[in-house]
């Protein structure tokens, strides 16, 4: 018997899928993962003008060891920016179905990432505000990682 792929309609699909604890801990086959990166590649080899603009101000910003990669890759996702070691991504809206990115978003916002999102225009129009901004949410989850709470040194239960 063939399979035929279908979508479900909006209105059943409005939960994120689950992750599950395998692989590279979002339930994707190795094909479709292969095939998602190839995407992003000939992303990264023709940006929008939007994106070529964003990344040429993100580039000469001053982050430190932390760095904004282009078409990053998350679970099944291209993100056209993203600092996984600070969980922050950026998409510039161009178009495309509202309703799987909310969908995509969600998936996302399960693992913890936050999602900045701009309208191409105003990155067009003012590419220094939209700088600023992610920079500025580049430090408070510095920030906010730097200061989550630890347990004391001796408190880890070795021995006591």
């Amino acid at each position: 018997m063939k399979k035929t792929l279908t979508v479900r309609p909006l209105d059943e699909r409005t939960e994120a899928p689950a992750l599950e604890k395998r692989g590279r801990g979002w339930n994707i086959a190795e094909s479709r993962l292969d095939s998602i990166h190839d995407m992003a590649r000939a992303q990264k080899r023709e940006p929008t003008a939007a994106q070529a603009l964003l990344g040429e101000k993100l580039a000469a910003q001053e982050l430190g060891k932390y760095r904004l990669h282009r078409q990053a890759v998350i679970g099944s996702a291209i993100l056209d920016f993203a600092c996984q070691p600070l969980k922050l991504a950026v998409s510039i809206d161009e178009g495309g179905d509202p309703a799987l990115t909310q969908r995509r978003d969600k998936s996302l916002e399960a693992v913890g990432i936050l999602i900045l999102r701009f309208p191409a225009a105003d990155v067009m129009a003012d590419p220094d505000a939209v700088v600023a901004t992610i920079v500025a949410a580049l430090k408070l989850r510095w920030h906010d990682q730097r200061t989550r709470a630890k347990p004391p040194h001796g408190a880890r239960g070795y021995g006591r």
